[in-house]
């Protein structure tokens, strides 16, 4: 984060008073960069499109040339004032995981208010006072429009992308939200930070799905934080069991980052910790109907996943709990109405009952089953070694 005007800029410059301004809002670090396009992100882009990686976020395909480059977005922009605001929890993210009857919910989302609301409203008053004071056009963003907001924070002086492709902050750690106001001011940029990471890979390594084909590389399809997120249907089996009990999102490779020892709480009330969505038992999520999900979750992000996604998310922590009691709030979902709910109750059932429970339960509830993807499922879970040798035809 730059605190000084280290560039050689006319004293005229608006620089400092935007600066001043940005802070005085209740940013944490405030950079300024050219709204240009950065080459070597553009190639970055395109090679993790042409891979694939990006799984069904198919409209980082249809956005990728604005994407690439802001002044595609706006050919006015002439620089970009990039602003940070902290979210450092109140604790190791990765305690969260010792208590597998609980749902692990990344920091992002365990804020007081939702980060996009919160930065909105504080970007949409400096851009107002930018507009007026300076006598420019503006255009804001936060996560609302293709810009790639973590190479452009690097070029601005937060931070820089680590091996994980996160942005990393000397200042704050893994925990800073990012958005930005495009002007068309002509503002000198600040110098831009440099890679950190030296010979360290602790975020690669702790990865439980090895989404890292490489340093610095991300196959979204294998990133818990995608499977759990973005990702509209059944979660793959092979990623399942590493999933544990994290029911929105994964923050292994942020939190075991090292320069998270100069990482704060945050600062601001609405970016703390709410202690209910902290340590929530998978029993009691499991038995939210459409209302009570949604008020549980009110003004977080999780609220947008929609109850079925949810649940699936709950029902595959519940199967990796090894508590057989758990069964009996996975069972009542075989008859839910989504088919996703459903397959995601029998794979959890499959992993907490012994060899008659789950036939018991097949023999119920497997027969009238119409859902190819359901019955996959009750076919694979009949199928496992020792369970009961019969397949859904048989029931």
């Amino acid at each position: 984060m730059r605190t000084d005007e280290s560039t050689q800029a006319p004293q005229d410059c608006p620089k400092a008073a935007i600066r001043a301004r940005a802070i005085a809002l209740g940013f944490d670090a405030v950079g300024f960069a050219p709204a240009t396009s950065d080459g070597r992100r553009r190639e970055g882009l395109a090679r993790f499109l042409a891979e694939g990686w990006h799984g069904n976020m198919h409209w980082m395909q249809g956005t990728a040339e604005r994407r690439a480059d802001p002044q595609a977005l706006w050919p006015e922009a002439r620089s970009a004032v990039v602003v940070g605001l902290n979210y450092g929890p109140a604790r190791d993210p990765l305690d969260a995981l010792e208590r597998p009857m609980q749902g692990a919910v990344s920091a992002y989302a365990q804020t007081g208010r939702d980060y996009h609301d919160v930065i909105k409203k504080k970007l949409r008053q400096l851009a107002r006072w930018i507009a007026d004071t300076h006598d420019s056009e503006v255009k804001l963003f936060c996560d609302t429009a293709p810009v790639m907001e973590k190479p452009l924070a690097e070029r601005a002086g937060l931070g820089w992308q680590g091996k994980h492709s996160n942005l990393v902050s000397r200042q704050f750690g893994s925990w800073l939200f990012l958005g930005e106001v495009l002007t068309t001011l002509d503002l000198p940029p600040d110098p831009q930070e440099h890679d950190h990471c030296g010979s360290c890979r602790k975020c690669l390594d702790i990865c439980p799905t090895d989404a890292f084909p490489a340093p610095y590389r991300l196959d979204a399809r294998r990133c818990i934080a995608y499977l759990t997120i973005e990702h509209q249907g059944h979660i793959p089996r092979e990623f399942r069991k590493p999933i544990g009990n994290r029911i929105f999102g994964c923050d292994d490779c942020l939190a075991v980052c090292p320069w998270n020892k100069f990482a704060r709480r945050a600062r601001d009330s609405q970016m703390q910790t709410r202690v209910e969505l902290a340590a929530m038992d998978l029993a009691d999520l499991a038995n939210l109907d459409d209302a009570a999900f949604r008020e549980v979750f009110a003004q977080t992000p999780v609220k947008r996943l929609g109850r079925d996604r949810f649940l699936r998310n709950v029902l595959i922590a519940m199967g990796n709990t090894d508590e057989p009691a758990m069964a009996r709030h996975a069972e009542p979902h075989l008859a839910d109405p989504s088919p996703l709910v459903r397959a995601m109750a029998v794979w959890a059932l499959s992993q907490l009952l012994d060899t008659k429970g789950l036939a018991l339960v097949a023999e119920r509830f497997a027969a009238g089953e119409t859902d190819p993807d359901v019955q996959s499922e009750w076919q694979a879970a009949l199928a496992s070694p020792g369970v009961s040798g019969k397949t859904v035809k048989d029931l």
